[in-house]
C-alpha cells in the first residue's frame, strides 16, 4: 500500500533482524510493522543499532502492535515514545470507534477531518518520553482519551507511531491508510 506513493521506494523484509543487521546508508525511514510472539525482545545489539540509526536521521515508523517488539527494552521507550505495557489492560475489544484528529496543524494530519474505523483501541501503552499527539480516540471500556497518532523526535530522526492498523481491513480504512502515508513520508523527511 505504500508502494503506490511515488516519493516512496519500498523494500520489505519479515525478519527485522537480518534488516537490522545490514548497512542503513540511504534508508530514509523505516516502518516497522512487528513483534515476534516467540521472543519478543530481539538482541540488545540490534535495538542499539535501530537507536542509532534514528539518531543519525533515519525516520521510523511504528504500525500496531510494533510498540510492543522491543518492550523488555527500556531503551525502546525513547525512540517509540510509548510501548505495550502488558501490566495494563491490553485494548478494547475490537469494534467501530471515532478517531479524532486533535492537531490539524501537523503536516500529517493537516487537512484531515475525523474518522470511524473498525479496529483494537489501544489503551496499554505508557512511557515518560515527550510525544505530540495528532489524533487520539476515547475507550469504550474507560471512558478516557488514548493517543492513536503521535510524532515525536530522537536525535535527528522523525518517529511517528500509529497504533491503528490490527490487520489488512483495518489498515486499509482510506484515513488509516492516510495516516500511515504521511506519517511515513514525514519520518522519510519529505514533505506530507
Amino acid at each position: 500500500m505504500l508502494a503506490a506513493e511515488p516519493r516512496l521506494e519500498v523494500e520489505l523484509d519479515d525478519e527485522p533482524a537480518r534488516w537490522l543487521a545490514r548497512d542503513h546508508a540511504g534508508t530514509a525511514a523505516l516502518v516497522l510493522n512487528y513483534v515476534n510472539w516467540m521472543k519478543p525482545d530481539p538482541d540488545r545489539a540490534l535495538l542499539e543499532r535501530l537507536q542509532a540509526a534514528v539518531s543519525n536521521g533515519m525516520g521510523l515508523v511504528l504500525v500496531h502492535f510494533a510498540c510492543g517488539a522491543f518492550q523488555g527494552r527500556p531503551a525502546f521507550v525513547e525512540i517509540a515514545g510509548r510501548v505495550w505495557n502488558p501490566r495494563l489492560r491490553g485494548h478494547d475489544p475490537r469494534g467501530v470507534f471515532r478517531v479524532r484528529i486533535v492537531d490539524p496543524d501537523h503536516p500529517v494530519t493537516r487537512g484531515m477531518a475525523d474518522f470511524d474505523t473498525d479496529d483494537e483501541l489501544y489503551t496499554c501503552r505508557d512511557g515518560p518520553t515527550p510525544i505530540r499527539v495528532l489524533a487520539s480516540a476515547v475507550s469504550r471500556a474507560d471512558g478516557r482519551l488514548h493517543p492513536m497518532l503521535f510524532v515525536l523526535g530522537h536525535g535527528r530522526g522523525r518517529i511517528v507511531q500509529c497504533t491503528l492498523g490490527h490487520d489488512l481491513k483495518a489498515i486499509a480504512t482510506p484515513s488509516v491508510l492516510e495516516l500511515c502515508r504521511r506519517g511515513t513520508v514525514g519520518a522519510a523527511g519529505l514533505d506530507s
